[in-house]
């Protein structure tokens, strides 16, 4: 009787430790993907769920004129690599330490530890992308430098379980998600600078 015991406890535990080892590996996939290219086109820096679409007043955000701001919501199904939404140069980088609120709740925007990139693209226009934690997700990783010449489409960091990225883009860019769509990093257009 001993035995089976210790038997079926081996089992269970191998159970729920190929289960977890899957659900690692099915969580930091990362597929190829290949933007097609369009003039003025900035692309989805994230999977997921579009949370809302907002127009702000220069104070209220970090481009410091009149912008759109659009949100996208990583649940833990989606993936969590984040990708360049547009081509040109990295011109900022800032890290600020924060709460973990559920990400999918407004106050994440303000009050969430967070990592927020300055874009200068090649056409002189300034995109901003922040990429923040969630309830679960308590490591962001970038791995772009100030001054790094990058691609539309590349990767630039992670965030690992459930998070957002919020995008800064100028007033009068055309934005072109709505919310509750889907959008992959890399394969959605989410606008058209102006």
């Amino acid at each position: 009787m001993t035995l089976l015991f210790l038997f079926l406890n081996v089992v269970s535990l191998a159970i729920v430790a190929g289960a977890f080892t899957l659900f690692i590996l099915y969580f930091f996939r990362d597929p190829e993907r290949e933007a097609a290219l369009q003039e003025k086109a900035v692309f989805s820096p994230a999977d997921g769920r579009v949370l809302g679409v907002w127009t702000l007043e220069s104070g209220e955000n970090p481009l410091g004129t009149r912008a759109v701001k659009v949100s996208v919501f990583m649940s833990l199904f989606d993936v969590h690599v984040n990708r360049i939404p547009t081509g040109g140069r990295i011109s900022r980088i800032w890290y600020r330490p924060g709460a973990f609120f559920a990400a999918n709740l407004d106050k994440a925007s303000e009050k969430n530890e967070q990592n927020a990139v300055t874009l200068d693209t090649q056409d002189g226009k300034q995109i901003v992308f922040v990429q923040i934690a969630g309830l679960i997700a308590r490591r962001i990783a970038c791995w772009v430098r100030e001054g790094d010449e990058v691609q539309t489409g590349q990767r630039f960091g992670l965030i690992r379980f459930g998070s957002r990225v919020d995008i800064f883009l100028p007033e009068w860019s055309r934005v072109e998600v709505q919310p509750r769509q889907k959008v992959k990093a890399g394969k959605t257009i989410i606008g058209y600078l102006p």
